[in-house]
């Protein structure tokens, strides 16, 4: 997998990809549409509530390395989000259940693409 080119280096953010992509894939499940606006509005969600700025260039590519990360590689790695998994992965804080294992292994390909 081709890593992408960061202007900041501190936007390789493992953390904030994996909250993007556990949303792509949950709006998913539960709309069947792959929504670039969920992606969006989570990623402004969770830059504030973090207090961590971003280059809008950086921004744009972490949501589209998470909602390919989502659409294609989640299911080859064997992670298969469905609507009854959707609740497990995230706290009700809408934050990252980081005991759940497919938040685990979403994580690692995560770590791995970036």
């Amino acid at each position: 997998m081709l890593k992408p080119e960061f202007n900041d280096a501190d936007s390789a953010r493992p953390e904030l990809l994996c909250y993007l992509v556990a949303i792509a894939a949950a709006s998913y499940a539960l709309t069947r549409e792959w929504r670039v606006d969920h992606v969006v509005e989570c990623c402004r969600r969770w830059l504030a509530k973090n207090d961590v700025k971003m280059f809008w260039l950086d921004r744009v590519r972490i949501g589209q390395l998470a909602l390919k990360i989502a659409s294609e590689d989640l299911l080859e790695a064997g992670i298969a989000v469905r609507l009854s998994s959707v609740n497990a992965l995230f706290t009700s804080e809408m934050e990252l259940n980081e005991a759940s294992t497919m938040v685990q292994r979403m994580m690692s390909l995560c770590q791995e693409a970036l």
